[in-house]
């Protein structure tokens, strides 16, 4: 008599929040951010640089949802236009360090022993500084600007880029499949860019996941020391420095744009993690 086929139940709807919880949460607030931002001139009413000394630090009403701030300006209006500018810089700057990263990490792997440690000890050379000390140098040297920001944020990622494009470049190119396309004459450009690239992008996800919400903190320090976007634009980390002036008047011009830079970084991180529990097959099958 044959053996009885083992029925798997499906996951419950307790077991996949358990699961994926930390993307569920994260992808609404990114989706939120990002539409806030990207519709700003139609969903705000306000001029987020409009002046109204009148109208200073008032609490939200109907008007102002979140209120003013000391010079009267519209608070949602400022941060809606203000996360533009965070999400260009972070977006932007991850991007150049995965690009830069990935051609760095994999040629080191790939290229040979002289190649390979010519490179890691130059990652491992900038790691040895503090990234926002080396921003702050390279910032004031070159001047405030969204454009130096994102060159000097995506440069100082590329080593965490590097690093794990290489030791991950290294645990595939040995595999048979890799092997194979060897034997068979493929150049190495070939050879990474079709058969080990693909197999490493989950790893990739996961370290710009991150690397995101480290590149919305360190734009928010420098727009904090006055390195950020030149005025008028409103940049997060200028609203909470501005504010922190005027704190007798009012807490909350000061509390909005905290609270929005520490819940985009927390949503990156849980995406972060999300996805490396996701696309990590030791951790996927807990």
């Amino acid at each position: 008599m044959s053996e009885p086929a083992v029925i798997r139940s499906l996951p419950s709807l307790r077991d996949r929040l358990r699961r994926y919880g930390q993307i569920v949460i994260a992808i609404p607030l990114l989706a939120v951010l990002a539409i806030g931002a990207v519709g700003a001139p139609v969903l705000v009413g306000h001029d987020p640089n409009r002046l109204n000394v009148r109208a200073k630090a008032e609490s939200p009403s109907i008007t102002h949802l979140l209120g003013t701030d000391e010079f009267g300006r519209d608070i949602l209006s400022r941060l809606a236009y203000g996360a533009r500018i965070t999400l260009l810089v972070a977006a932007a700057s991850v991007l150049l360090a995965a690009a830069g990263g990935t051609l760095l990490g994999s040629v080191a792997a790939y290229a040979g022993r002289g190649v390979e440690t010519v490179i890691m000890r130059t990652m491992d050379g900038m790691l040895c500084f503090p990234p926002i000390l080396l921003a702050i140098f390279v910032v004031t040297f070159l001047g405030p600007s969204i454009v130096n920001l994102i060159l000097v944020i995506g440069v100082l990622y590329i080593p965490r880029f590097t690093r794990v494009v290489h030791s991950s470049t290294l645990a595939i190119r040995e595999l048979e499949y890799v092997e194979s396309a060897r034997a068979l004459g493929a150049s190495a450009v070939r050879i990474i860019g079709r058969a080990i690239l693909p197999n490493i992008l989950a790893p990739i996800f996961v370290q710009a996941s991150l690397a995101a919400g480290h590149a919305i903190l360190m734009e928010s320090g420098l727009s904090f020391l006055g390195l950020g976007p030149p005025p008028p634009a409103p940049s997060w980390g200028r609203m909470v420095e501005q504010s922190g002036r005027f704190m007798q008047l009012s807490l909350l011009p000061i509390l909005w744009p905290s609270a929005a830079i520490s819940v985009t970084v927390l949503a990156f991180n849980l995406l972060g993690d999300g996805l490396r529990d996701l696309l990590d097959p030791r951790l996927r099958n807990r």
